[in-house]
């Protein structure tokens, strides 16, 4: 079975590293990174990956911006918002607009692994 492709989307390098590096210990090809929603808009019209994590807080344009500009590319996108204690409201309103699931910051490599997996099978 080929390995389901990401893209992790996030304003902070040292968060999307982390990601990849609980993402390809799992199994998963990371194939492309943006760093705020802008980027992540473009880059997914390009790369198509199956699964994105999406920061919701970033510069420029932010997660739920970008979530609802690549639903309207891809109403089927599996996108998983990644957000802080606190952003609950935020976590409401994306995944009204088509987000899968979310993924709590600071990153628990297990519930990363579990819900991407879930993500991508489902």
């Amino acid at each position: 079975m080929a390995k389901k492709r990401v893209m992790v989307v996030d304003d902070a390098l040292f968060m999307r590293n982390m990601l990849r590096g609980i993402l390809e210990a799992n199994g998963f090809e990371v194939v492309a990174e943006a760093a705020d929603g802008a980027e992540a808009v473009v880059t997914y019209r390009d790369v198509r990956p199956d699964i994105v994590t999406l920061d919701i807080i970033m510069p420029v344009k932010n997660g739920i911006e970008a979530l609802r500009e690549i639903m309207a590319i891809d109403p089927h996108a599996r996108v998983v918002i990644c957000s802080a204690v606190g952003q609950e409201s935020l976590v409401q309103k994306a995944q009204s607009f088509g987000a899968r699931d979310f993924i709590l910051k600071p990153f628990n490599p297990d519930r990363v692994k579990e819900i991407i997996k879930k993500v991508s099978e489902g």
